[in-house]
């Protein structure tokens, strides 16, 4: 017991260093957590996720391919035209905005062009910038649940098959988006009357008092409107999008019981149909191509992007998290199915609140579910139960060390969007929170109901 208290510790530890230093020092300092679990107390290894990790590089290349072509500007200029044509509502729109942007292209990374221009139309339009700004950052990292092409997800379905629960991307986000776009306007709702309003809030007014900083606030237009999109740009997003609907129309022809996916013999000679997760893989590799070579969208430029390297940074970071969570719960599953087994069995939904509490230390859902998702199966909660709490992979907005948290306080010229002195009341946990709550509430629900 002591023991295992101890490799416990060492896994916590190496968590937590790998948090403080951030990007690809959460997957590098797991190694340095490995050669203590293996080499030093012997423990087996677990086993890394290839699979997650292919189809991350996949869906990350085909992403990065299409940014580079400014593909994913005109996206973002679409966004910001219907922000501006109905600026009133700016705090229910711009979190709608960051949202599908996620879902769109399976990273949480798409939306810091957008929020400079979230801030600046609420801020002429007399609504207070923290308004939209923080349940907008808040809805960017929760649509990551509902794209099918993001790492979460197809976590999810892979780890859920192999433990005998049949599912697809597509059903997975028939659950998640509904419930997370509920969560959604909950927190968006509650978001309209948060803070002072500008004309009422002294530190604003003092702010404004000055000058120079009313020109900082008010000087700065941000806008993508006159940004001319050519049209390989356009032809980008298309190839995008038809990727996309090719994944979706495999999953659902699997929904509808006419299975199309190619056939091929397994180690037992047996037919069996080719994986979604190499599918998606072929697809999206094949998109990104289609691009390079009809789009000229530049590779060099592609690597260069946001997308692709946090992509990359996610590889790295699920890599080492993964594998040195599996070498620890892989080596003690008996001992925790017969200290958890009666609880889990009783409160399966409990596992909802160890998924938000290891998110807040690994920032990345991706990563939670490959760490945390196999353990959740050996303990025998039913992978209906499971796919109801995924919402709750995402906590790490309760610590705000995330960057696009992090960013969004930069870009609210107005000072509302802030960390605050004591660390944990800061602009995005009142967000963070109801909407997770909520998508797994309405998540649960959902799940129970159809499966």
């Amino acid at each position: 017991m002591v023991s295992a208290i101890l490799q416990l510790s060492i896994v916590l530890a190496a968590l937590y260093v790998g948090s403080r230093y951030g990007s690809l020092a959460l997957g590098a300092i797991s190694g340095i957590g490995l050669v203590i679990l293996v080499l030093c107390f012997g423990m087996k290894p677990g086993t890394p996720p290839t699979d997650v990790i292919y189809i991350i590089i996949a869906a990350v290349t085909c992403a990065g391919v299409m940014q580079a072509s400014g593909g994913l500007h005109w996206l973002i200029q679409i966004a910001e035209r219907i922000l501006r044509r109905h600026p009133e509502h700016v705090t229910f729109l711009a979190p709608l905005a960051t949202f599908f942007l996620t879902v769109l292209v399976g990273t949480g990374h798409v939306v810091y062009t957008l929020m400079p221009i979230i801030c600046d139309i609420s801020l002429k339009k007399g609504i207070r910038p923290e308004r939209p700004c923080a349940v907008a950052s808040v809805a960017s990292q929760l649509g990551i649940t509902c794209s099918p092409i993001a790492a979460a997800v197809t976590s999810f379905v892979i780890i859920s098959n192999a433990n005998g629960f049949d599912i697809n991307n597509i059903q997975v986000v028939l659950i998640t988006l509904p419930a997370s776009l509920v969560g959604l306007l909950a927190a968006s709702l509650l978001s309209t009357r948060r803070g002072k309003d500008l004309d009422k809030d002294p530190v604003f007014q003092a702010r404004l008092a000055d000058p120079a900083t009313k020109e900082y606030m008010y000087g700065n237009i941000s806008s993508l409107l006159g940004l001319k999109i050519g049209r390989r740009a356009k032809a980008s997003v298309y190839i995008f999008l038809g990727s996309l609907l090719v994944i979706v129309f495999f999953s659902l022809m699997q929904i509808c019981g006419h299975d199309v996916r190619p056939l091929y013999p397994d180690a037992n000679g047996e037919l069996k149909p080719l994986g979604m997760n190499v599918i998606i893989q072929i697809i999206l590799l094949c998109a990104a191509a289609l691009m390079i070579i009809f789009c000229k969208a530049s590779p060099k430029k592609a690597v260069a992007g946001s997308v692709w390297q946090s992509g990359m940074v996610a590889v790295v970071a699920i890599y080492g998290i993964a594998w040195l969570a599996d070498t620890y719960f892989a080596n003690y599953i008996p001992q925790m199915q017969s200290a958890l087994g009666g609880i889990v069995k009783q409160y399966p939904w409990c596992i909802a609140f160890v998924f938000f509490a290891v998110s807040v230390l690994i920032n990345s859902q991706g990563a939670v579910v490959v760490s945390m998702l196999p353990l959740a199966y050996a303990l025998g909660i039913p992978g209906a139960v499971l796919l109801g709490v995924l919402p709750s992979v995402y906590g790490y907005f309760f610590i705000p060390n995330y960057p696009s948290d992090i960013a969004t306080v930069n870009f609210d010229r107005s000072g509302t969007t802030v960390i605050g002195k004591y660390l944990l009341n800061h602009s995005f946990m009142m967000p963070g929170l109801v909407s997770v709550s909520v998508s797994t509430l309405v998540g649960l629900l959902l799940a129970q109901i159809f499966y």
